[in-house]
């Protein structure tokens, strides 16, 4: 009996992950997709009218053991990886890409869909009925539902052709992070602090090298690039950070990145859009790419401002230092902790030790029980790794969600951090209570230490969580983070904001050792060093931004670093400062289609979330009650029941300008 098609009589209706292996997955997959394509057929053969009910309600119901096998497989195959997963992946992508094609390309199917629309002002509806309406309809419309002869066939090749594409960039790029590490010998660990020498020593032990390692873990390499005074190993780790993806061989994602951007504009093209930008900004608040680059131009040019006035600073420091020649990007993030140590008097080895990952788990869990009148409670039961931990979350005695961390990197992880429902909340057909999991790529101790950003990516991954959990809707469809791109990061990004509350650092962060409170004087500092080198952050992110803006706006580049090295030259990019993410290695928007002409939406939520803090600070503080009612009212119990707009208006009774995204960043004039 595959575990994959049972009833899963498992606490709160986990996953029995002790008895799946990955045997079950492929037969299990072709039971769900047989089982949805009969759902879908008895929908299309009801010989009554199309109604709400018997058509778009008869849509939300279907599906579930599709939902169980695809929730348990992309679980395992983005946080657990191995050969046969990872064949799998290869697999089931066109298979997917072929099924929903298949649907949205059925004809009598858009036909009852339509038909509900056309009669939507005489049927009654809700105003969530209305919106889950409106959406469903407008989903196969930009599915290309309309399409028929040749166009229609098309439509489906392409789907099809990018979903391996997607999948193919995914995976050659978790090999080439998995593949390259550099050893160290014990002369190169000196000047690196401590957490530093152990997190490389615990990759050394993971790799099989027989002493400590660098790897491409963005928790071990940054800090190695911060620290390391070795400026010849700097270049060598910067360089093979950089060469993700584009090492030559079948790992190379630079022509898939070329295909892919070729095939989204003819996608869009078939559906009448100018561009792949037009096409998919039509649905986010921003509209237009117009008004994405308007803001990003608007952020631009004052945090370029900054970064070249501390490249100056930098530079000089590195003269001093003996360094002859132009500040590289293996230099910037060495000088500027030295500058920070200097200037904000911060030495980050000895801050380190008051980010305890649990601690820091605790202090998400605790801004959540006060803002929200949640609480956790460990759970012991069967996870896909031993690293993974899980919770109960419960509000007044009553169960509102399972949440799981899966916290540590390691080899079978693809790099990044991450939210997803293996369930979301629903109402109907059934209630369904969330089972939400947050992934990270922080580096193993005893005990495991965070930086201030890992810090902070701790907190935005919460945010989403509290998103999924949260959510009080009727449809799956539009359940938790089911929103517009460029709303999405709005809940993430404000929580972040909660561990910049001074009383949330007096209490949880504590020494690793002593179990002492950080000093007020070193918090004072933290603080006070909040926008440090934000200039420099502020770049590479908009920089990249801007990059995928332009690859989706025109006509598709033939050589698509060329085209990179056009934009960055068009907007006078720093030289000693690269993109957050590289073509080859830019996995938000070549593994699939989710921020492809979206990694804006980051800075979008940004003016949303600095705007928002701010209504509690104008209010009662941080935690004050009538406003963290209010922000789960009206954004975290929504999803995307609402438009975007009309949510945030709710909250703060208008839209908010760039002005607190620019103070925030310590950028404003």
């Amino acid at each position: 009996m595959n575990p994959l098609l049972q009833d899963w009589s498992t606490p709160f209706g986990l996953a029995p992950f002790d008895t799946i292996s990955d045997d079950d997955f492929a037969p299990a997959l072709e039971q769900a997709l047989k089982d949805h394509n009969a759902e879908i057929a008895a929908i299309t053969a009801n010989p009554d009218p199309a109604t709400f009910a018997n058509t778009i309600e008869a849509l939300e119901a279907v599906g579930q053991t599709l939902d169980n096998v695809l929730g348990v497989f992309f679980t395992v195959a983005g946080a657990d990886s191995n050969p046969a997963r990872e064949a799998l992946q290869r697999d089931f992508s066109p298979m997917l890409s072929a099924h929903f094609s298949e649907i949205s390309a059925n004809k009598d199917l858009f036909a009852r869909v339509n038909a509900v629309w056309e009669g939507r002002e005489a049927a009654d509806l809700t105003p969530e009925q209305l919106r889950v309406l409106m959406l469903t309809h407008r989903g196969f419309v930009r599915a290309g539902s309309a399409l028929t002869g040749k166009a229609e066939e098309r439509m489906k090749e392409i789907k099809g052709r990018l979903a391996v594409l997607g999948t193919e960039f995914t995976q050659n790029l978790l090999a080439d992070e998995r593949s390259w590490f550099m050893k160290l010998e014990e002369a190169d660990l000196e000047g690196l602090p401590d957490f530093v020498v152990d997190a490389a020593r615990a990759a050394g032990e993971e790799k099989g090298a027989g002493g400590p390692v660098v790897t491409l873990s963005r928790s071990l390499i940054t800090p190695f690039l911060q620290f390391s005074p070795r400026r010849d190993l700097r270049e060598t780790a910067f360089k093979a950070w950089e060469a993700r993806g584009a090492n030559g061989g079948e790992t190379d994602n630079r022509d898939i990145a070329t295909e892919t951007l070729a095939l989204r504009k003819e996608r869009a093209a078939l559906l009448g859009y100018d561009s792949f930008a037009d096409y998919k900004l039509e649905t986010e608040m921003a509209k237009t790419p117009a008004a994405v680059r308007d803001l990003l131009m608007q952020v631009w040019e004052p945090a370029k401002a900054q970064a070249n006035a501390d490249a100056e600073i930098l530079t000089r420091m590195m003269h001093e230092d003996g360094v002859n020649g132009d500040l590289a990007p293996w230099d910037w993030r060495y000088y500027a902790e030295k500058r920070r140590a200097i200037e904000h008097d911060l030495d980050e080895a000895a801050l380190k030790p008051y980010f305890q990952l649990d601690r820091m788990i605790e202090a998400s869990f605790a801004c959540a029980t006060r803002l929200f009148g949640l609480a956790f409670k460990p759970l012991d039961v069967p996870l896909y790794h031993a690293d993974c931990r899980a919770w109960e979350v419960t509000r007044d005695g009553k169960h509102v969600a399972v949440f799981i961390g899966d916290y540590f990197a390691r080899g079978s992880k693809r790099s990044g951090a991450w939210c997803s429902a293996m369930r979301a909340q629903a109402k109907f057909p059934t209630v369904q209570t969330p089972i939400v999991i947050n992934v990270c790529n922080f580096a193993k101790g005893d005990p495991a230490l965070l930086s201030y950003d890992d810090a902070r990516t701790l907190f935005h991954e919460f945010g989403h969580a509290l998103h999924q959990m949260l959510s009080n809707v009727t449809y799956e469809s539009i359940s938790g983070t089911s929103v517009a791109r460029d709303f999405v990061e709005l809940p993430s990004q404000l929580y972040e904001h909660w561990l910049e509350v001074p009383e949330v650092l007096q209490e949880f962060a504590t020494h690793a050792t002593t179990g002492e409170a950080m000093p007020k004087e070193m918090l004072d500092k933290v603080l006070g060093a909040a926008t440090f080198d934000m200039g420099f952050a502020t770049v590479e992110y908009v920089a990249s931004a801007l990059v995928d803006l332009a690859f989706h706006e025109g006509t598709p580049p033939a050589d698509v670093m060329q085209m990179q090295a056009q934009v960055l030259d068009g907007i006078g990019m720093p030289a000693a400062i690269t993109m957050r993410h590289a073509t080859p290695q830019f996995a938000h928007v070549f593994s699939g289609d989710g921020y492809s002409s979206g990694y804006y939406s980051y800075m979008w939520s940004e003016v949303m979330d600095a705007d928002a803090f701010e209504a509690f600070e104008e209010a009662g503080g941080a935690f004050d009650p009538e406003r963290a009612k209010s922000l789960e009212d009206n954004i975290l119990s929504t999803g995307g029941s609402v438009d975007p707009a009309d949510l945030y208006i709710a909250f703060r009774g208008r839209l908010p300008g760039v002005e607190a995204l620019l103070k925030g960043r310590g950028l404003a004039a």
